[in-house]
């Protein structure tokens, strides 16, 4: 054993004064914006392009499937990228071009700008997403890191909450590109102070790990086992079959209630969706440390598949409203609960390139399903069936979770 060269003070994560809970906080804003804009505003741009400009969903959908795609090649390297250029300068990054990409999302005329706007759209996601946000707590957190990744975590729920009626409410008063426009300008004057003055530099806890071991194992290193450990892969390839599911329903659902129940009522589905999101997370934090994490993770792959069956085949205004509510129970978990399992399952080391390359791995598959989703409604005429394979897909991943390999990396592996 070698001896602690240098003394380093415990940390109280537990104390409300601890500095990390106002990286908690910072997070949840960053979350807010990142989710309102990035992830649940796709399903406004769908529609209001559709509406304004006459495109075919499937158009406007693969540009969405763009971004996702051009967005997972970026996020593999956050974690390098926290760690290299620092926290601060990272979320600054993310910030500024989330902000530019609602600027030019707001200015699309034609169908190559929708897909430059989507290119920018792409860095401010991987800057504002779950891995710069995993990323940058697991830097103040270790003990309580699961408990502040979900409350930081709700800040992507709230971004669906307020952000969609909010963008919706603006769009109606001042237009699309004047709605976007003032997203952008509310991000930057909001976030921008907030992180220059409350993110510092993170506590050294580090310093004993990197003198007890004589070659801390690389990032390629770890991905090469990665992806070889069937515990990770049944995590991932679980996770990303059911974001992909949960992202095509969730970019198509407005275009999908508009003509059922009508474009307000539409409106307050998203709304609950996503504040049933912030109860089921919440309400779910409370009891995961006491469950088996996996199973936990397929039954709420279950009821969302069922929340989808009754959406297909129940059209009265308060059942869908319910079973958005239904399926929303389980979208805020869905985001944390690769995280809580990573940091469960594996040793705290390897989290940040873990999780960088699990939520890469989920947005390159996820990435298909708002196209895919949108092929299918163009090829069918309607959503009965890309809806079905999302609920073929949500079954599947509920089966696949529950399959638990045996990890087996030197230095990276939790004792």
């Amino acid at each position: 054993m070698l001896d602690n060269p240098r003394h380093i003070p415990p940390i109280d994560e537990s104390s409300l004064r601890y500095e990390g809970w106002r990286i908690v906080a910072v997070c949840f804003l960053l979350a807010t914006f990142g989710w309102g804009l990035g992830f649940y505003g796709q399903s406004v741009y769908v529609a209001e392009l559709q509406r304004a400009r006459g495109w075919p969903a499937s158009l406007i959908s693969s540009g969405t499937t763009f971004f996702y795609l051009f967005g997972a090649l970026l996020v593999v390297f956050v974690g390098e990228a926290v760690r290299k250029y620092g926290p601060r300068l990272s979320l600054l990054a993310g910030t500024l071009a989330m902000a530019a990409a609602a600027v030019a999302i707001g200015a699309v005329r034609e169908p190559w700008q929708l897909y430059l706007a989507d290119a920018v759209l792409a860095f401010g996601w991987a800057g504002t997403n779950l891995a710069m946000i995993t990323n940058t707590i697991s830097l103040w957190f270790d003990e309580r890191r699961g408990m502040a990744i979900s409350l930081a975590l709700n800040g992507a729920s709230f971004g669906g909450i307020a952000g969609v009626p909010l963008l919706v409410a603006l769009i109606g008063h001042v237009g699309f590109a004047g709605a976007m426009y003032a997203a952008a300008g509310a991000m930057l004057v909001l976030l921008v102070p907030v992180i220059l003055l409350l993110v510092g530099r993170p506590p050294d806890r580090h310093g004993w790990h990197a003198t007890a071991k004589a070659r801390p194992q690389s990032s390629t290193e770890i991905r090469a086992w990665a992806l070889r450990d069937v515990g990770f892969l049944t995590v991932t390839i679980a996770f990303a079959l059911v974001l992909f599911a949960q992202v095509g329903f969730i970019v198509h659902l407005i275009s999908f209630l508009d003509p059922v129940i009508g474009r307000e009522r539409a409106a307050v589905a998203v709304a609950v969706l996503t504040a049933m999101a912030v109860v089921g997370r919440v309400l779910f934090s409370l009891v995961i440390d006491r469950l088996n994490q996996r199973l936990a993770s397929a039954l709420s792959f279950l009821s969302q598949a069922a929340a989808l069956l009754a959406v297909i085949n129940l059209h009265n205004d308060y059942v869908l409203i319910a079973a958005c509510a239904v399926f929303g129970f389980s979208v805020g978990n869905l985001i944390t609960l690769p995280s809580l399992i990573v940091q469960q399952e594996f040793d705290s080391a390897a989290f940040g390139v873990l999780i960088s390359l699990n939520t890469a791995i989920n947005q390159v598959t996820y990435a298909f399903g708002p196209g895919v989703v949108g092929f299918l409604r163009d090829l069918s005429g309607g959503y009965t069936l890309p809806f079905y394979l999302c609920i073929a897909l949500e079954v599947m991943a509920a089966a696949l979770i529950m399959v638990r390999g045996k990890p087996r990396l030197s230095g990276t592996t939790r004792a």
